[in-house]
């Protein structure tokens, strides 16, 4: 049986660019994997907006986490990565982090090497630990995965924010030295940053299209020109819900119903209620 790691394996050394919306619950997840995208990544802001309300300073658990990822991974067959912030403690606990992930059923575990609690790679007051502490953390996740977690490993760094483009890069090469599967360096602030890593590292790179972030956006076509391999869209479908529920409760406080919005038989369709009737309807007729 193949695993969500080996199919995620397959789509990296596949041809082509990967476009990649990201997911805060299973409902999101669905409707990503109904579009035919290949793959998605449960954003830790979004899971942390959508179930606590919060903002993504590390307020959500370990626990959290990965409940709301079993629930994304339940309603999907589509590889999901995972978003392991920190890695929840010192080596040992980002072990035990990654081997979580892997049990979930996660194809993809990123760790970063923020100091706890982190925050959104866009936002200003991050800051990292030193090489020594970043290098033990990407180590302890590469062995689990090397000793028999069925998962693959992205590293991502936050130094450009707060020690320069010169010790991002050295950090993205010394993650992928260690071994790690996909190299994310968050945050660039330039297309000639972006093609400068691109140039440096040689295993898959993803990046993070934040709308209004600190990064250029660039098409699929630019991004796969300078040598990346996946696009993320962290916050994308969380914005675009949170803009048409807004819509819709102005609506609904003028008095009138609102009509931007998909009709009960395709929402019943999303969320397979036909399935489950036919289901039902199997039990009774035995």
């Amino acid at each position: 049986m193949t695993t969500p790691a080996q199919t995620l394996t397959r789509l990296l050394e596949s041809p082509g660019f990967l476009t990649m919306p990201c997911c805060f619950d299973a409902l999101s997840a669905k409707l990503i994997e109904q579009a035919q995208f290949p793959l998605t990544f449960m954003s830790g802001f979004g899971v942390a907006a959508s179930r606590l309300g919060q903002p993504d300073t590390g307020l959500i658990s370990y626990g959290e986490i990965i409940d709301q990822g079993r629930s994304i991974l339940e309603a999907v067959s589509i590889p999901v990565i995972g978003d392991g912030d920190t890695g929840y403690g010192n080596p040992a606990n980002v072990r035990r982090t990654v081997e979580g992930f892997a049990k979930a059923g996660f194809a993809c575990i990123m760790i970063e090497d923020q100091v706890a609690p982190k925050r959104c790679g866009h936002t200003r007051g991050k800051e990292v630990v030193a090489r020594d502490e970043a290098l033990q953390r990407m180590r302890a996740a590469i062995d689990a995965r090397n000793e028999g977690a069925p998962i693959l490993i992205m590293a991502r760094t936050d130094a450009r924010a707060t020690q320069g483009l010169d010790e991002a890069l050295w950090r993205m090469e010394a993650y992928e030295a260690l071994g790690a599967d996909i190299l994310f360096f968050e945050a660039p602030k330039s297309i000639d940053e972006m093609e400068a890593f691109c140039r440096r590292i040689q295993k898959p790179k993803m990046a993070n299209m934040l709308e209004e972030g600190d990064t250029p956006i660039l098409s699929p076509i630019e991004l796969e020109s300078l040598g990346y391999k996946i696009a993320a869209y962290p916050l994308t479908l969380l914005s675009s819900a949170i803009y048409a529920m807004q819509e819709a409760l102005k609506e609904l406080k003028s008095g009138h119903t609102p009509t931007s919005r998909v009709k009960f038989e395709t929402l019943r369709e999303i969320v397979a209620f036909d399935d489950y009737d036919r289901l039902v309807s199997r039990y009774k007729a035995s």
